[in-house]
């Protein structure tokens, strides 16, 4: 699938890779950031932002989405960022095709399964009735008993077309049937033997020590990294401590 894709700057290119129920403009300030040095590449993944809906949420599918993309705009080979289920993508994709990468950035997740409890989350996103007299603050609402964080619920409801005909944005159904594949992982044969750095929110347990094995069996060459101030939304929570981060990633790369 080719997925839709937001471009700013020229330069070496940089690929930025959201999370679970989000889209490109989640990292706007980051991109903003980088453009005058480096060609930003933003990706919705499919079922998220504007990008196509279909079933099918493996990694190794949303790993191929993205090098079809790549291909499709002519990017032969970037540097990767990728958040939560975007870094899952960036990893899978490193080691399907680790010519096309030349760094790579994994915020706030590691190569193994999780519990998140989005099974939850995603039926109390379907149970929201989209009727026309539907208002922001009535959708948070709602989310209530799923979700605790009220900020997680104002980012959630960013997916919804607001008017006389609400709508979810995003493919709903698709997201919340591949919800067991986008918590879990299958690890790929091969490794990623370029430049890995795993970024980590010093208030998330995403990554923990027990999961540096599994990371280094498939990034050999893996040095981490904690930003203070934040948790797993990161680049959210401390946005320039991460963006600090990520510039002295990129920093001695020329593309």
């Amino acid at each position: 699938m080719r997925l839709n894709h937001v471009e700013t700057g020229s330069g070496p290119p940089v690929v930025l890779l959201h999370g679970l129920f989000g889209a490109a403009r989640n990292f706007g300030a980051v991109q903003r950031a980088l453009a005058p040095v480096f060609r930003v590449i933003a990706l919705d993944a499919r079922n998220h932002g504007a990008s196509p809906h279909a079933a099918g949420m493996r990694y190794e599918t949303l790993a191929a989405d993205v090098l079809e993309t790549l291909d499709a705009i002519d990017v032969p080979h970037a540097a990767v960022i990728g958040h939560s289920m975007g870094g899952k993508t960036a990893m899978r994709a490193a080691v399907m095709a680790p010519e096309r990468f030349d760094r790579l950035l994994v915020a706030d997740i590691a190569p193994v399964p999780y519990q998140h409890g989005n099974n939850g989350v995603a039926a109390a996103m379907r149970a929201i009735p989209l009727d026309a007299a539907l208002s922001r603050a009535a959708a948070e609402a709602a989310l209530m008993d799923a979700v605790a964080t009220p900020a997680t619920r104002a980012f959630l409801v960013q997916n919804i077309q607001f008017g006389p005909s609400p709508h979810w944005r995003i493919g709903l159904d698709e997201i919340a049937a591949a919800i067991p594949d986008l918590e879990g992982w299958e690890t790929p044969p091969g490794t990623y033997d370029g430049p890995v750095l795993f970024v980590s929110g010093a208030r998330s347990d995403h990554v923990l020590p027990e999961h540096r094995p599994a990371i280094r069996a498939l990034f050999p060459a893996t040095r981490f990294v904690t930003v203070k101030n934040a948790g797993h939304w990161l680049h959210a929570d401390n946005p320039a401590g991460f963006l600090s981060v990520v510039e002295a990633f990129l920093r001695d790369w020329k593309g």
